[in-house]
Parts: structure tokens; sequence; C-alpha cells
């Protein structure tokens, strides 16, 4: 009678035993939650503060290019915006743009000002040529959300093959290559400010009204590489965004991405999401010349694993 009752005793402990170290294992195996929200918001924020740069220097490239670079024409000039061109101290020539008002193709609402200061005698066309672009208290509202970011800036924007967009297309000339680099602050619409560095190179090719503009990372922090943007996002964690394949802006598709892939990394908290663009309203690829209105994220949080499909902003 005690041999049995010591073998039931000693059997429940190897089943206790048992118990216990499967647990550990299943604590050791999986890692981070079931929770992709960051990545999320990460991806909409990195998303639509690239829509609202690529704008925004697309205006100022178009302040820059007026009849070459003397501001003489008016056929560029930003909607719902006012050029100041008048401040010139020393050897510095400071551009104002003042928004108040709809974008020209009205998907934002736009407050503050872009200023450009550039050195007497550079010409926007050469190339090598390089100006200084700050950003002061440049609000963006989407109109179709309603939600707002506010940006303040300071970036140096490059025209690394020089000529100007209209060029495209003529005489040979097939690719116009700019770069953005600097850092900025950024207010989001729940309040936190958090700050951004940027290193941006863009190049458009085509014929005006059928132009594609091609984006990559060119920055390096630590041992990451083509970087695009890279800082800290809305809950304070430090991310790394690269580009691993080209992005694809179609102007026929109202400059909206549709192709490459970045992909957003948290390092210290184990946490990537790979984004995807390129995808419809049924969760399929694009093809031809059809226009996106989705993009993908596969996310990593730790061992957990999942996949969304995101709108445009």
């Amino acid at each position: 009678m005690k041999t049995s009752n010591l073998f039931r005793i000693g059997a429940m402990l190897l089943a206790l035993t048992g118990l216990t170290l499967t647990s550990c294992q299943k604590d050791k195996l999986e890692t981070g939650t079931n929770d992709s929200s960051s990545l999320i918001q990460l991806s909409a924020d990195e998303s639509a503060l690239e829509d609202i740069s690529n704008e925004a220097m697309q205006d100022v490239e178009g302040v820059l290019s007026y009849n070459g670079g003397n501001l003489k024409s008016t056929d560029r000039i930003p909607c719902n915006a006012t050029i100041d061109s008048t401040s010139v101290i020393n050897d510095t020539i400071t551009i104002y743009i003042t928004y108040d008002g709809l974008s020209c193709n009205g998907r934002r609402y736009r407050t503050g000002q872009v200023q450009i200061k550039k050195q007497v005698g550079t010409h926007w066309g050469m190339e090598g040529a390089s100006v200084n672009v700050k950003y002061i208290n440049f609000s963006v509202t989407r109109v179709g959300s309603g939600n707002t970011i506010v940006l303040n800036s300071d970036k140096t924007f490059t025209n690394v093959s020089g000529g100007f967009i209209f060029m495209l297309g003529q005489n040979g000339f097939t690719a116009l290559v700019h770069r953005v680099e600097g850092s900025m602050s950024v207010t989001f619409d729940n309040g936190t400010t958090r700050l951004w560095n940027v290193a941006r190179q863009r190049t458009y090719t085509g014929t005006p009204g059928e132009l594609l503009l091609t984006i990559d990372g060119f920055g390096t922090a630590g041992e990451y590489s083509n970087l695009v943007t890279w800082g800290t996002n809305r809950q304070g964690e430090e991310f790394y965004t690269q580009i691993s394949q080209s992005l694809v802006h179609r102007e026929a598709c109202d400059w909206d991405p549709v192709s490459g892939i970045k992909i957003h990394q948290i390092p210290a908290l184990d946490k990537s999401a790979t984004i995807t663009f390129g995808y419809d309203s049924n969760n399929q690829p694009v093809t031809g010349d059809d226009c996106p209105t989705h993009y993908r994220v596969d996310w990593q949080n730790g061992t957990y694993t999942g996949t969304r499909f995101i709108p445009l902003p």
C-alpha cells in the first residue's frame, strides 16, 4: 500500500515538473505580444509625413524653378499660398511660402510657412545647387480624416543632377535627382512631439503629366543603412525606416505610391514591419495603369506576426 502511494506521489511530482518545464519553455518561446498597434501607427505616420513632404518639396522646387529661378512667372505658385522673396541680407536671399487654405488637389488644408534660404548667385538649375528649407509651424490637416500634423524642420535641399522638372523629356534630359536631408520636429494630433531625421533621394523621370517620382533612402545610423527616416515614434520607441525597394509615385495617380517596400525596425523591443505599396481596395496588387488605394503591413512583435492592409493617407 505504501509502495502504491509512493508511486502515485512520484507520478504527480513528475507531472507537475513536466507542466512547469512546459510553461517555462512556452514563456521562452513566446516573446513580445500579439499587438501591432504601434507598428501600424508608425506606418501610417511615416506614410502621411512622406506624402506631406513630397508635396511641400514640390512646392519649393516649383518656386525655385520660376523661369529658371527668377520668380517672375506665377504658373507654379502653390494653391492658397503667397510668395515673398523681398528679404535679402548680405549674400542670402530668403523666400517665404505662406499657406492658408487647401492644397491644389483639395486633400489637405495647410497653414504656416516654408522658408527657403539661398545664396545670391546660386541658380537652382545648376548641378549641385543647394538651399536651406525650414518648415515653420507648418500645419497640415487631412481633409478626409481631420487628422493634423504640425512640422518644424531644418533641411538641406540639393539639386544633385541639375535641371528643372519642366525640362524632362527634352533634349535628352531624362532624370532629375534631388536630395533632402536634415531633421524635423513632428507634433501629432494626440499632442505628442517627436524628433525625426530624414535622408530622402527623389528622382523624377518621364514627361510632364506622366511623371514618375522614385524615392530612396541614403541615411545611415548605427548598423542601419538606406534609411529614409529614423527617430522616435508616438510611443517614444526608437525606430529606423529603410527603403529596401525603391518607392515609385505616379503623377497620374495623384502622386500616390504604386510600388516599393519599406522596413520599419524597433530593435530595442524586437518589433518590425515590412510595408509593401501598390494594393487595391480588394487587397490585391495593382496591375497596369491602375492606381492603388491601400498598402500592406507584415508585422512582427517578438514571436507574434500578422498582416494588415491600410488605406493610403
